[in-house]
């Protein structure tokens, strides 16, 4: 099987997208962050999705900004630098979750409340230290991420720039949703979703169709050059 730059490129669009709806899916499904919670299988399952969420938006935001480096200038850079630290945060912390806090529920409950507090904004009992700034750490390169990504996307012009404004709603939406409840702050997620879902979409398209329309030119002895030069 021979990799190419348009395969490589496609796979990274349907990884976006996946990652896209699994987003908005954990967002849904996610239980209440209360130590009850940390042993059951739906806890179990939401944070095993989240965990596959994060891989393949790593995979995903990667694609998407090598789609249109070139014109997305130093501040696409630094939104897909800030975009990938944030999903690396994520699955780290979920990883915890899912895997080292239901065996503590039992005899470490203070502790499993004191972790669940960093994101939920309900801080347990128990200092964490520095640990705490973990929450703060991943809302900032969640925001400036997101809003640098979406600047980029649209100055870029490569992919839509729908999705691009759909990353600048994203890193607006929780500022505007701040004041809800913890629970209900999860709408908040539902721009990123869509955002991921369409520029995973445009880009898997677009390798596509260059694929086909590279075989048939190729079957007919004809090559546009200009295909791949944007």
């Amino acid at each position: 099987m021979t990799i190419t730059q348009a395969g490589l490129l496609r796979t990274g669009g349907a990884a976006a997208a996946t990652a896209g709806l699994l987003f908005m899916m954990v967002q849904t499904l996610h239980p209440a962050e209360v130590v009850t919670n940390v042993a059951t299988p739906r806890w179990a399952v939401v944070h095993d999705l989240t965990m596959l969420m994060a891989i393949l938006g790593l995979l995903g935001v990667s694609a998407v900004y090598a789609r249109h480096a070139r014109r997305a200038g130093w501040v696409g850079l630094v939104g897909f630098l800030l975009l990938f630290t944030w999903l690396v945060l994520v699955s780290a912390f979920t990883f915890v979750e899912a895997f080292i806090l239901p065996l503590l529920v039992v005899d470490a409950p203070r502790f499993v409340e004191a972790v669940l507090g960093i994101f939920s904004g309900q801080p347990g009992e128990m200092d964490l230290g520095l640990l705490a700034a973990a929450g703060p750490l991943s809302g900032v390169l969640y925001i400036l991420g997101a809003l640098g990504f979406g600047v980029a996307t649209i100055r870029a012009g490569v992919l839509p720039r729908g999705a691009g404004g759909l990353l600048v709603v994203a890193a607006l939406a929780p500022l505007a949703v701040s004041v809800l409840p913890h629970s209900f702050q999860r709408i908040a997620a539902v721009p990123m979703g869509l955002s991921l879902l369409w520029l995973g979409l445009a880009l898997w398209w677009e390798r596509r169709v260059e694929v086909t329309g590279s075989v048939h030119d190729r079957d007919s002895g004809e090559v546009d050059s200009k295909r791949w030069s944007a």
